[in-house]
């Protein structure tokens, strides 16, 4: 597993504490970077010298001021100096003596990239032994002195010029390494293709955004890498970039279902010439989930504004109708008038279950995702199914296995494939027929639910208008709202359905939704519990203990607002009405500005209560009663 940066910069800090001399690192622009211990003890340097950052002429106007070179008659022109000196950046090496009494060397060579690396060693014993030696050995010449302090200089030299090309190398070979580093730790796909369309740089993401592809690709073409579908759709973009047009697709792969948002820029320096395009894929999977199903939630919300109010007029004057069809009903009527009240009066009843159809695929639908075990789920369903097909339509599963619990609103789920499977024997009528509904995932970012018959299939017209609102071809005997129902309530869960005709006859119908894993084990919290009556906090409180959670508890608002900054608290779980002035939501929208902690709502209003859907459109609302269980489903969702 690569490092992080943070682990990297300490092993780089604890290195350069292991050196015995003193070292500092200053960029181009005369700007602390990096230092170790030593410099600061050698220097006895306070901590703000030794902060990155701090800079060089700081830093030489206090040794200055201090008196680390000397009785000094101008501070600023000697400051200025050593700065000017600096700046140009020219390798050096001198000793002197510290005001201490001690004798430092130092040894200073700029960098490739600009800024200076300084090398600070005390050579007092050095300094100790070259007097001795001076003093015991009066038969040496002068002249074999100066040459032998000439060659330790020169040698001085040429160990700093080696050090300083050393130095060069590794960072240019760290460079490099951060780059790749950098390159592999984000999350998309980064290449470069030269002008034939082969690649010559990739990192190794292109198996993990587009699920079946090689992770080693350089040298391979684009066609041998993607395959011919998606390459085929890129292609046209390759080559824009290539005549120098910077520019942006989306596809879905339809190998793997993923969504990608691919660019391509073209690689040249200047008016030079275009030398190839570097690329970058992401996947936008769940990004064009979420953005379906917010452009749907939009829809059924304008739906409902222009339909509420024709709802309710219509409502009325079937009410009126209603009524006076039944006292016409109870007069006495010329033969045959009593069978026309008769129908007058379905007519209207079948026109108010057509509201209530109007009222549920327009309104406010709130969705509630749970962790779904999916055998149990369709083993459940086939039961219900079952006995509404007749003897003569056989039922069949095919299921791939499926090991993750998913989280999934069961509910919808199974509103959705019944209305798909009763459909399916609407088609086969009265002929002896198969339905089939198979399930399986897809490179788990989709899980399909795809439902099969042997009847007449889907003609041209309800291929292009099956989801549209009341088309139907049962006549007066269906609604035209199922499949819309189908196709509404799927999008607003971020996924779609397709329909289509079978090769061999029939119809398919396929409907997708996003694979979203459930926690196989959810982690013990520290739960904020606030709940105004004592008796169901004791309640709520024995489940979550049940489950393994602590509990922290508060009555109000502002005693849990008080409770909140504990370190330790991992997730606050409030009821929406509260004592005192400010409810449960108001806590909640509080505390999210404030902390960021997950915040769940839990609430015994009625669906129908305005508090109740501000909640739900802010938060994950659980609503009483709830036994354990149902709480161990609400918690995972609360993130």
């Amino acid at each position: 597993m690569p490092i992080s940066e943070e682990e990297h910069n300490g092993l780089m800090r604890t290195g350069l504490n292991l050196i015995s001399q003193a070292l500092s690192i200053f960029d181009s622009e005369l700007k602390l970077a990096v230092s170790n211990r030593r410099y600061q003890d050698m220097f006895d340097f306070p901590d703000a010298f030794v902060t990155p950052g701090v800079s060089f002429e700081d830093t030489i106007r206090y040794l200055v001021l201090r008196g680390e070179y000397g009785p000094v008659d101008d501070v600023q022109e000697a400051v200025g100096s050593r700065v000017q000196a600096a700046l140009a950046f020219v390798p050096h090496y001198l000793e002197r003596m510290r005001p201490n009494g001690r004798w430092v060397s130092v040894e200073g060579f700029p960098l490739p990239q600009g800024g200076w690396v300084s090398v600070y060693t005390d050579i007092t014993e050095v300094r100790i032994q070259q007097q001795m030696l001076r003093t015991r050995s009066v038969e040496l010449s002068e002249q074999l002195l100066s040459n032998t302090e000439r060659l330790s200089e020169t040698n001085r030299e040429l160990s700093a010029a080696n050090t300083a090309l050393e130095a060069a190398k590794n960072q240019l070979a760290e460079m490099e390494a951060r780059t790749r580093l950098t390159t592999e730790m984000m999350p998309a796909h980064i290449a470069h293709v030269d002008r034939n369309l082969r690649y010559t740089f990739t990192n190794r993401r292109l198996s993990s955004v587009l699920p079946g592809r090689p992770s080693q690709i350089i040298g391979m073409t684009g066609l041998e890498a993607l395959g011919e579908a998606s390459f085929a759709t890129i292609k046209p973009y390759l080559m824009r970039a290539l005549s120098g047009e910077p520019c942006v697709c989306e596809f879905t792969d339809e190998d793997c279902g993923r969504r990608i948002r691919t660019a391509f820029t073209p690689d040249h320096v200047g008016d030079g010439p275009i030398q190839g395009v570097y690329i970058l894929s992401t996947d936008i999977t769940e990004e064009c989930q979420a953005r379906t199903a917010v452009l749907q939630t939009r829809k059924r919300e304008l739906a409902a504004q222009l339909t509420s109010g024709l709802a309710h007029d219509f409502a009325n004057l079937l009410t009126i109708i209603l009524g006076l069809q039944t006292r016409l009903a109870q007069m006495e009527l010329p033969p045959g008038a009593a069978d026309l009240v008769t129908s007058t009066l379905a007519a209207a009843r079948r026109g108010g279950t057509l509201i209530d159809r109007i009222a549920s695929i327009s309104g406010q639908k709130q969705l509630r995702p749970a962790p779904v075990d999916l055998c149990g789920f369709i083993r459940d369903l086939a039961l219900l199914a079952g006995p509404a097909l007749g003897d003569h339509i056989s039922f069949q599963l095919d299921m791939q296995e499926i090991e993750d619990q998913l989280i999934l609103d069961a509910g919808s789920l199974q509103d959705s494939l019944l209305n798909l499977i009763l459909n399916a024997r609407d088609a086969i009528g009265d002929r002896p027929g198969k339905i089939t509904l198979g399930v399986r995932a897809v490179h788990k970012s989709w899980i399909e639910f795809c439902v099969l018959d042997t009847g007449c299939g889907f003609s041209p017209e309800a291929l292009q208008h099956a989801f549209d609102p009341f088309f139907t071809t049962k006549g007066g005997e269906g609604s035209g709202l199922g499949l819309s129902m189908v196709y509404d309530q799927a999008t607003i869960s971020g996924g779609r359905v397709r329909l289509a005709n079978q090769p061999d006859g029939g119809a398919r119908v396929e409907l997708r939704l996003p694979y979203r894993p459930a926690s196989k084990e959810e982690p013990r919290r520290m739960v904020l519990l606030v709940e105004d009556s004592e008796s169901i906090r004791e309640s709520v409180r024995e489940m979550l203990r049940s489950l393994g959670h602590s509990v922290v508890e508060a009555e109000n608002a502002d005693e849990a607002e008080r409770l909140a900054d504990l370190p330790e608290l991992d997730l606050v779980l409030t009821d929406i009405r509260l004592k005192g002035t400010r409810t449960g939501l108001d806590l909640a929208d509080a505390l999210r500005k404030r902390s960021g902690k997950p915040i769940g709502l839990m609430t015994s209003l009625p669906e129908s209560s305005p508090l109740r859907i501000a909640a739900a459109d802010r938060f994950p609302l659980l609503p009483k009663p709830f036994d354990t269980q149902t709480l161990n489903r609400f918690l995972p969702t609360v993130i």
